[in-house]
């Protein structure tokens, strides 16, 4: 068990200007199921292999257990790492590949057989034993990658994108599988993934990164209904959250046909425009012909419900997506035009030009 924790922690590679990681501050609680999130190229990885010793810290520090381990080789920072590629040996069977880093380290027999009898049992492993890795399918990989950390019984478990080469149902299955297997085990787990729904279904907590710097780091449900930026607000959902470039009115913000009611003191220091926010779910057709008129251009049906994908027209007279979750008894048909209002209470407001939230 270990607590982590990222010091104005930066990454500038040779060549390079910017930081791929910029002044990271993370703690991270011991046995904590901690997921790193962001776009491809927003410095989730790098933070990683700096927490593993695979990269080099230019500034800041690292540490494990309040012990600073930014200058350690990463043999001597108590750590295990499953990699995107499973790094598995082919000539070795499943049982010399979960006993090999056990062997270099110069443990027993006696005990390698035990902790790879112990490992197999908790990832129902037993009966490939003897099996190359080339016999097995995607997911009895991972978990040998998963056993070959386990059998090592690090302070730190490390994944990088782990499931990223799964199709959806093995997804879906295999994170269950390693959420339940963290919590029995109670390891400290930093995992990496550009996968919103990974992340939101997996961890404990979620730091979201764009461009090497950290955007918010919240509980998966503070993300979601308290974005504290346009981007998080964009990458945390799917479908993402509506943003619209709204002008500011007596009453609240301008909405198609109507003003959807803003609190006077929310609007103070706003200016003349904001950008609002609303999910999917919390949009409704309006009875009275009123509100944000949208072109429908697809409706996917989904039984009880319907995704419809439609465009607006803004004031500018630029256009903007929309996509609405709606009762699938009746959906619109394509081409319809209908008019959509935020459900009272779930619009959230951007700065438009600072892109912060404004408001709690």
């Amino acid at each position: 068990m270990a607590t982590v924790k990222f010091e104005n922690a930066s990454r500038t590679y040779f060549g390079n200007h910017k930081p791929s990681v910029n002044k990271l501050n993370l703690e991270i609680a011991d046995g904590e199921l901690f997921v790193l999130a962001g776009p491809s190229g927003c410095g989730k990885s790098t933070s990683l292999r700096m927490l593993a010793g695979l990269e080099e810290v230019n500034g800041g520090e690292i540490w494990i257990d309040n012990r600073n381990v930014t200058d350690l080789s990463p043999k001597d920072r108590d750590v295990a790492m499953v990699f995107q590629n499973y790094a598995l040996y082919p000539h070795m069977s499943v049982a010399d590949n979960l006993g090999f880093a056990l062997k270099i380290a110069g443990i027993n027999q006696g005990e390698i057989a035990t902790r790879i009898a112990d490992a197999a049992k908790i990832l129902d492993l037993e009966d490939y034993l003897e099996h190359k890795p080339t016999a097995l399918s995607d997911g009895q990989r991972h978990r040998v990658a998963m056993g070959r950390a386990i059998v090592r019984q690090p302070r730190v478990f490390l994944m990088d994108e782990p499931l990223s080469s799964f199709d959806e149902k093995l997804r879906v299955q295999t994170r269950t599988q390693i959420a339940s297997l963290q919590r029995r085990l109670g390891v400290t787990t930093v995992y990496v993934t550009h996968n919103q729904v990974e992340a939101m279904t997996m961890g404990d907590r979620v730091a979201v990164l764009m461009d090497g710097v950290l955007q918010q780091c919240d509980t998966p449900s503070r993300l979601y209904d308290h974005p504290d930026n346009v981007f998080v607000a964009g990458f945390i959902g799917s479908p993402a959250m509506n943003l619209l470039d709204v002008s500011v009115v007596e009453g609240g913000v301008k909405l198609g046909s109507s003003t959807q009611p803003i609190e006077r003191d929310l609007l103070a220091d706003a200016g003349q425009e904001v950008t609002l926010g609303v999910r999917p779910e919390d949009l409704t057709i309006s009875s009275d012909g009123r509100g944000l008129p949208v072109t429908v251009e697809v409706v996917d049906g989904l039984g009880a419900d319907a995704y419809i994908c439609g465009s607006t027209t803004n004031a500018d007279g630029n256009v903007s997506p929309i996509i609405a979750l709606l009762d699938g008894g009746a959906p619109p048909e394509k081409g319809a035009v209908v008019h959509l209002s935020p459900k009272p209470g779930h619009v959230h407001l951007f700065n438009a030009q600072t892109g912060l939230r404004i408001g709690e």
